[in-house]
This record gives C-alpha cells, sequence and structure tokens, in this order.
C-alpha cells in the first residue's frame, strides 16, 4: 500500500503546476492526464481536445492541461494561435519535436526543418526553400501530366478486373505522390503504377506505418519527461535510412554521368539544385539525402492524403463533383490538360482543396514549444507567464470544424471559400491554417497543391467518382494514425 501511495504521488504531484500559475483548466486524471485515451486508443486524440475546447472557448484564451505528467498550455482562441505562429513567433520558434530527435538516433529527422531549431533552422530553410520557386515547378509540371496518364492506364487496369471491393484511394494517391516525386526529386522511376514496382513505395508505406513505435514513446515521455534526454525517437528507421542513402547516391551518379556525357536538361529540377547546393557546401550524400527527404517526407504521404480525402468528398456529393468537373473541362487545351497558369487560376477547384483540408486537415495540431518567457492574457481571468520549455498545444481542429466559424463543420461545403481572399482571411482570423502560418508555414505547399490539381483534373475528366459502401459514411479519424486519416480507409 505505501508503494502504491508513493507512486500515485509520483503520477500526480505535477498537477498543481497550472493552478500556482493561475491557469485554469480541467482536472487531470492519474496516468493519462487530460488524454484519456491515451492508452487504449479507442479515440482520437484530438477529440479529447475538441471537448475541452468546447467547454471553455467561451470563458479563457488558454487553459492548462496534462499529457500523463506533462504540463501543457492549450490555446483556445484562434487569434492567440496566431500569435504564437506569427507576432510572437520569436517566443514560440521551435516545434516540441526537437526535443525529442537529434543526429546519433536519427540523422534524416534531425536535418528535417521541422524539427530544426534556432539557427540551424533558419539556415536549412534558406538553403531549401530556392529549390521549390514557382520556376522549378512549373520546369516539372510536364512530369505530373507524365504521371496522370500512368494513373489513368492503371486505374482503368483496375476497373476490367473482376471485383474487388473497390479502389482503394490512400493506395492510389500514394502511387501518384510516389511516382511524381521520386521524378521531380530524385529524376528518378518508381514504376508505382507498373506490375513492378520499385521497392521505393513499400519503404515509404513502412515509415507511415509505424505509429505503436510513436505512441509508447510519447507515453514515456509524457509520464517520465526526463527520459527525453535519456532516449531519443527514431522517425525513420535506419533500413529505410540506408536505402534513400542509396538512392539518393544513384539519383546523384546517374545525374552526373548524363551531364558527363553532354546531355542537356530542359528542367532546372530540384536535384539539379541540390547538386549545386552541395557543391557550393561540400555536403556529402548522406546531407543531400537529409536535405531532399525534406521534400520526399511532406511530398509522399501528407499530399497523397489530401488527394485521398478530397476525392472522399468529391465521391459523396456528385453535384459538387460535376461543378468542379465543368470548371476543369472548360480550361482544358488541346491536349486535355490544363496549361500551368490557368491551374492557379480555378477559384472552385482551389475552393474545393481547401475545404477538403478544413474536414481531414493533415496537422490537426501543432505542439509548439516555448523558447522565451512571455505574459500572456486570458479572457476573464488572470494574465499569466509562459515559462521556456513549454510546450504549446494549437488544437487546429477545433477551430476548423468549430460551427461559430464554420456553419454545420462537418458538411462538404466549397463556396465558403468563394469569396475573395477567404484564405487570407480565415487564416488572419487564425481559424485556418492549412498550411500552417509565420516564419514556419510549409516550403512545399505550391508543389504539393500543384500535384493535387494535377491528379483532379485527369481523375475528374475521365472518371466519374463514387464511394464504395465499405466507407465509413461519417468522418471519424483513425485514433492510432499520427496524421489524419479517414477511420478505417477510403474505398472508392
Amino acid at each position: 500500500l505505501l508503494l502504491l501511495g508513493l507512486f500515485y504521488v509520483f503520477m500526480t504531484w505535477n498537477f498543481g503546476y497550472w493552478r500556482k500559475r493561475k491557469v485554469p483548466g480541467p482536472k487531470p486524471r492519474c496516468f493519462t492526464g487530460n488524454y484519456p485515451h491515451m492508452y487504449n486508443m479507442k479515440r482520437h486524440a484530438v477529440y479529447d481536445l475538441n471537448d475541452i475546447y468546447s467547454e471553455y472557448k467561451n470563458k479563457f484564451d488558454a487553459v492548462g492541461i496534462y499529457g500523463a505528467r506533462s504540463p501543457q498550455l492549450l490555446v483556445i482562441n484562434p487569434q492567440l494561435a496566431r500569435r504564437v505562429f506569427v507576432s510572437d513567433f520569436k517566443h514560440f520558434h521551435d516545434n516540441e519535436i526537437s526535443l525529442m530527435v537529434d543526429e546519433k538516433s536519427d540523422f534524416i529527422m534531425a536535418n528535417n526543418p521541422f524539427s530544426q531549431i534556432g539557427d540551424e533552422w533558419k539556415q536549412r530553410r534558406a538553403d531549401v526553400t530556392p529549390g521549390l520557386t514557382m520556376g522549378r515547378i512549373k520546369t516539372v509540371y510536364p512530369v505530373t501530366n507524365e504521371v496522370c496518364e500512368k494513373m489513368t492506364e492503371w486505374l482503368r487496369k483496375q476497373i476490367r478486373l473482376p471485383p474487388s471491393g473497390g479502389i482503394d484511394a490512400k493506395d492510389m494517391s500514394l502511387r501518384f505522390t510516389t511516382e511524381m516525386v521520386t521524378d521531380c526529386v530524385l529524376g528518378l522511376k518508381a514504376e508505382s503504377f507498373s506490375d513492378k514496382p520499385t521497392p521505393i513505395m513499400g519503404y515509404i508505406k513502412d515509415l507511415f506505418a509505424q505509429p505503436w513505435t510513436f505512441i509508447v514513446y510519447f507515453v514515456l515521455v509524457s509520464t517520465l519527461p526526463a527520459l527525453r534526454h535519456v532516449f531519443k525517437l527514431r522517425f525513420v528507421p535506419l533500413p529505410i535510412e540506408k536505402f534513400f542513402v542509396n538512392l539518393m547516391q544513384t539519383a546523384i551518379d546517374a545525374r552526373r554521368q548524363q551531364l558527363a556525357a553532354g546531355k542537356q536538361f530542359e528542367r532546372a529540377d530540384f536535384l539539379d539544385y541540390i547538386l549545386q547546393l552541395g557543391n557550393k557546401k561540400n555536403l556529402d550524400t548522406r546531407h543531400l539525402t537529409a536535405h531532399t527527404m525534406t521534400f520526399l517526407l511532406d511530398g509522399f504521404e501528407t499530399t497523397a492524403l489530401v488527394l485521398s480525402h478530397l476525392l472522399l468528398l468529391l465521391g459523396r456529393d456528385q453535384e459538387v463533383q460535376q461543378q468542379l468537373r465543368e470548371e476543369l473541362e472548360a480550361n482544358l487545351n488541346d491536349k486535355s490538360i490544363i496549361d500551368f497558369e490557368k491551374l492557379n487560376e480555378l477559384p472552385f477547384l482551389d475552393a474545393c482543396i481547401q475545404e477538403s483540408i478544413r474536414i481531414f486537415p493533415p496537422a490537426f495540431m501543432s505542439n509548439k514549444l516555448c523558447t522565451e518567457p512571455i505574459e500572456l492574457p486570458n479572457k476573464t481571468g488572470e494574465n499569466f507567464t509562459v515559462e521556456r520549455g513549454t510546450t504549446v498545444i494549437v488544437p487546429h481542429y477545433c477551430f476548423m470544424l468549430d460551427e461559430e466559424f464554420f456553419p454545420d463543420p462537418q458538411a462538404f461545403k466549397p463556396e465558403r471559400f468563394m469569396q475573395p481572399d477567404a484564405v487570407k482571411m480565415y487564416r488572419e482570423q487564425g481559424v485556418f491554417m492549412a498550411f500552417g502560418d509565420g516564419p514556419r508555414v510549409c516550403i512545399g505547399m505550391r508543389f504539393a497543391l500543384t500535384q493535387i490539381k494535377g491528379a483532379l483534373v485527369e481523375l475528374l475528366t475521365k472518371f466519374n467518382i463514387r464511394v464504395n459502401p465499405k466507407t465509413r459514411s461519417d468522418n471519424e479519424y483513425d485514433p492510432t494514425a499520427f496524421i489524419t486519416n479517414l477511420k478505417g480507409g477510403i474505398w472508392l
């Protein structure tokens, strides 16, 4: 009994952290804090946060919560959320994951801008950003159209096969993004739509199919935060890291051989830029891979999920699907594609993508880190100081699915984004951060949107999309997925 009592005290002794700082919040529970489904994973964590958000949003700007024993500040005022990302950025410069990785545990992830801190992040972003200018994206746009043709051939083949329960939208979308990104970034073919694809797609699936590893780690460091100093997270398993380092070397060797043979390239692609950067900074293949994986990690999985969720929503709403189809068909050229410049001038296409991201935001929440102390107001409560090292949770889902900001929030209504500068307006209100905001806004945003738009032009002008009956009819998230995913999968 004494041991049990001591253990209980250990698990709960930190629960006075926010009370001492006069920050209100819900009562935490032993073991789980304010995440009651932390262990059983029967409900997505963002739904637990939404319950807290709904209870306190009219009273305070932020409340104190706990992940197991670790104190966290939950932002429930969207204007305060925007301050975290934009006006007070210097106080919340880094992401919490920066505490969980280092170069010894995970060289690739530690060199990703998402997990880098301070001047390292600033320099890496400055290094990588020029590789994704609109000019370079336009240069590789023909690749998009080539991959779209392969996707159509593959789809028609699947349709001719005996009934198999429908098309797995996530699988199809991942085939598309794998082929796209591998070619655009590395100049190689993934053969994702062939009968004998390269191992690239398999490794990508393995990379994002290890949620229990992360769940166990997050539970442990939430219970014993000091473990973050001893045990670090490996997001990219060593075999996958070795595969992509070798793949990068293959791409570099192939490009250098082509250049040595006098072949002139019509496109100034990302590999071309990375090779220039490598020569300028004397980077070895491992460092070049780390730079490149910034685009591979973001470009494969996240873009595929946005595309698959949009296909789901269009499949559910034939009227919206037809309206979008008519806009696309009206802008096809004589080659049955849409010119790059026109692709970015289609308001209903943009509206459909943004509305899909609102309902299924890939980043349903952001875990920021306080890097400089700051005093904040708290509506009807007292002002309080956020101390350095505090984890600050920005629950994007709660804002984007709040009927106060988006009436009938679970409904797919692209017209929400048809008014002029709607995205900018919602972003400045803090209620819609599809690709983040402020200095750390997603650097691959324009490349991802071009991929998604290209795929939609191909699919909607060649096919009619309907949802297979085995796909669920609501929008419930998979509780084990760390990137938003419909529970049970999407079947078309």
